[in-house]
C-alpha cells in the first residue's frame, strides 16, 4: 500500500477517526461581527480538502520519495502563509495522505492555496510534521487554486501538474513532477457520530520471523468511484488478534449511513510496501448489525485467477465489539450537482453622474490605473461569481443613457451590439463599460424595471428549458430610483424565479429608500396588485457604509464590498431550490 502511514513513531499512529481529530477553520471575527451588526450571515461552511498524488520524482538513491503536502493560503497582494502539514508518507510516489485540510469555506471571498508537496529526508522521519524545517527538505512541485475552483468541480476533485514556481513564470516547458490531486469534503460537526470498537481473529501471519503488526485503513467510496481514506487504526505489534482502540466516524463524513466503506487490514512494513491480509466492504448501517448480531464478516483477498481476480473468502474475521451513535441539501451540494450561478451586470449611466471625462465624476476613468466605485464592483463581484458560471459569458447592461442618434434607453447592451448582450468575462465587461462611457450620452431618470425585467426573462427561459442555472444580477447606481412601485412590481415577479438582484449604491445620494426594496429590515414587498413576494431575492450595499467600516475592521485595511453583497446569496439559491423541491441529483 504505501501511502497512508503518517511521520510521527515511524507511520504507526493512528490518523483521522479518533476523538481529538476535529480541526478547525479559521475565520475573521472582525468580518463576522461587521456581517452580523447588519443583520448578515453568510455561508460558512466547513471543508475538508484530502490530498494525494501520482508519479511523484523519486529524489532518494536507494528507495522513493518520503512526501508530504504544505498548504499556503496566498493573499490578494501575493503573500503566502503556512496553514497546514500532512503527515509523512514513506517510500510511495503515488501516496495518499490521511490527514485532511479543514479551512472554512466563504463563498463571498476568493480563498487561493498554494499546495506545496517535499521529499522528507530520512534523517527526519521521527520528527513531528510542525517541527520540519522546509528548507532542509527537497520540492517536488507545486500548484496553486481558489478553493471555488475545487467545490465547483462535479465529483469535488481538482487534479493538477505539479512544477517548481520559476518553472510556472518562465520555463515554456516545465520538468515532469507528477501531479496532485485535492478533493474536497463538506463537514458538519452537528451531524451524528458513530463510536466504535473494532476487532480482527485469525488473521495471516505476513512476517517471517514474527506475527503480523496489523493496522485497519477505512476508506469511503464516492459516486466518481474514487476511494477517500478516512482514518487509519494505530499499528499493534506482533498481534493475530488485534482490538484496536475505538474509531469514531462522522455519519456525513462517510457520505451516509448507507455509504460503502472499504475496511482494509495491513500489515505494517516500515519501508512502505504495507501486505494487504485482507478486507470487507460494509456501510455503518451493517457495522451496526454486525455488533447488534454478535457476528463477525470473514474478510477476503483479492487472488489472481488467470487475467482476472476472485474474492477469495478467508478464515480471518472483523468484529464489532462497539457501536453507538434528515439531512437537508446544502449549497455546496448543489454545485456538486452541476448548478451554476450565472452573473449579470446593469450599470447606471444616468447624467448625475457627472461628466465621465471629468475627475469628479463617478465614471471617470483614472489614466493611472485606479478603479472607479463603477470598476470596483464589478471587478470584485466579477471575481468571485466567475468561478461558479462555466462558459463565463455574462450579459451586461447599461439604463439611462441615450446611444448615439437614438431615444433615452433604460436597458441597452453594453457591447454596443443590437442583438447580443453577452461580453466574454470581466475582463469583457470592463472593456465594455468603458467603451460605452464614449458612445452615449447620460440622460436619466433613473429606471430600474427595464433591466430586472429582462434578467427576469433570462431566468425564465432558463427555468423553461429546465436548464440547471441561477441567475444573479448586479445593478450598480449613483441614485434613488425613480420607478419605485414599477421596480417593486419587477420584483415580486421575479421572486418566483431563479434569480438574485444585488444592488450597489455609489456616490454621496441618501439611499435610505433603496433599503426599502432589500426585506432585510423589514416585510416583503407587495406589488400594485396587492401580491407578496415569495421571497427575498435584493441585498442593497451602500458602497460607503462599507468603506467607511474598513480601517479598524480589516487585516487588509478595507472590508470588500463584495463580502457584504454576497453574504446572503447562497441562503436565497437554497430557498429558491427548496421551496420548488430541486434536488441536486445528478
Amino acid at each position: 500500500m504505501g501511502n497512508c502511514c503518517s511521520d510521527v513513531g515511524g507511520g504507526m499512529a493512528a490518523v483521522g477517526g479518533t476523538a481529538a481529530s476535529a480541526v478547525t477553520g479559521n475565520q475573521n471575527d472582525a468580518v463576522d461581527m461587521f456581517f452580523k451588526s447588519r443583520g448578515i450571515h453568510g455561508l460558512f461552511s466547513q471543508i475538508e480538502l484530502s490530498f494525494s498524488a501520482s508519479n511523484l520524482r523519486n529524489r532518494d538513491i536507494f528507495s522513493k520519495s518520503d512526501p508530504m503536502v504544505v498548504v499556503y493560503i496566498k493573499e490578494r497582494d501575493g503573500a503566502i502563509t503556512e496553514v497546514f502539514r500532512t503527515e509523512v508518507v514513506l517510500n510511495s510516489l503515488n501516496p495518499t495522505w490521511i490527514t485532511k485540510y479543514t479551512i472554512t469555506y466563504h463563498f463571498e471571498v476568493v480563498q487561493t492555496f498554494l499546495f506545496h508537496v517535499f521529499d522528507v529526508d530520512t534523517q527526519f522521519h521521527n520528527v513531528d510534521v510542525k517541527m520540519l524545517k522546509l528548507e532542509e527538505q527537497q520540492s517536488l512541485g507545486e500548484a496553486c487554486c481558489a478553493l471555488s475552483e475545487i467545490v465547483t468541480k462535479p465529483n469535488r476533485s481538482l487534479t493538477f501538474d505539479l512544477v517548481r514556481r520559476e518553472e510556472s513564470v518562465t520555463a515554456t516547458h516545465s520538468q515532469h513532477r507528477g501531479k496532485l490531486t485535492v478533493h474536497a469534503e463538506e463537514c458538519f460537526s452537528s451531524k451524528t457520530t458513530s463510536e466504535m470498537v473494532l476487532r480482527c481473529s485469525d488473521l495471516e501471519s505476513k512476517d517471517l520471523f514474527s506475527k503480523s503488526d496489523p493496522f485497519l485503513v477505512i476508506s469511503k467510496l464516492v459516486e466518481s468511484g474514487i476511494s477517500i481514506p478516512v482514518c487509519k487504526t494505530e499499528v499493534l505489534k506482533n498481534d493475530l488478534n488485534p482490538t484496536w482502540k475505538p474509531i469514531f466516524l462522522n455519519i456525513q463524513q462517510v457520505g451516509s449511513k448507507d455509504s460503502p466503506l472499504v475496511i482494509e487490514c495491513f500489515n505494517f512494513n516500515s519501508n512502505g510496501k504495507h501486505d494487504l491480509i485482507g478486507k470487507v466492504q460494509k456501510s455503518l448501517a451493517d457495522l451496526e448489525k454486525l455488533h447488534s448480531g454478535r457476528e463477525g464478516e470473514s474478510l477476503f483477498l483479492p487472488t489472481p485467477v488467470g487475467h482476472d481476480f476472485q474474492n477469495k473468502v478467508l478464515k480471518s474475521k472483523l468484529f464489532v465489539d462497539q457501536f453507538s451513535e434528515t439531512v437537508q441539501h446544502t449549497f455546496l451540494d448543489y454545485l456538486a450537482a452541476g448548478f451554476e450561478l450565472n452573473f449579470m451586470v446593469a450599470i447606471d449611466f444616468t447624467a448625475s453622474n457627472g461628466n465621465p471625462r471629468l475627475p469628479d465624476s463617478l465614471h471617470y476613468i483614472d489614466p493611472s490605473g485606479r478603479l472607479n466605485a463603477y470598476q470596483k464592483a464589478i471587478y470584485e463581484v466579477g471575481e468571485v461569481l466567475q468561478f461558479y458560471d462555466a462558459d463565463k459569458r455574462f450579459p451586461a447592461w447599461g439604463f439611462g443613457a441615450r446611444p448615439i442618434d437614438g431615444p433615452v434607453s433604460h436597458c441597452f447592451n453594453l457591447n454596443g451590439s443590437s442583438n447580443y448582450c453577452e461580453v466574454e468575462g470581466i475582463r469583457g465587461i470592463m472593456m465594455a463599460y468603458t467603451s460605452a462611457l464614449f458612445n452615449v450620452s447620460l440622460a436619466g431618470p433613473t429606471l430600474f424595471g427595464h433591466v430586472i425585467n429582462k434578467a427576469a426573462l433570462i431566468a425564465s427561459q432558463s427555468l423553461a428549458n429546465d436548464a440547471r442555472k441561477y441567475f444573479v444580477l448586479l445593478i450598480i447606481t449613483d441614485g434613488v430610483v425613480t420607478d419605485l412601485q414599477e421596480t417593486k412590481d419587477a420584483l415580486v415577479k421575479a421572486s418566483d424565479l431563479p434569480l438574485s438582484i444585488l444592488i450597489v449604491g455609489v456616490g454621496g445620494a441618501d439611499f435610505k429608500e433603496m433599503e426599502i426594496l432589500d426585506a432585510d429590515k423589514g416585510e416583503r414587498l407587495e406589488s400594485s396588485t396587492g401580491r407578496v413576494a415569495s421571497r427575498d431575492i435584493v441585498q442593497f450595499v451602500p458602497f460607503r457604509d462599507v468603506q467607511s467600516k474598513s480601517s479598524s475592521q480589516s487585516k487588509g485595511g478595507e472590508i470588500s464590498i463584495v463580502q457584504a453583497l454576497l453574504a446572503e446569496l447562497p441562503t436565497q439559491f437554497l430557498t429558491y431550490m427548496r421551496s420548488r423541491d430541486i434536488k441536486p441529483s445528478t
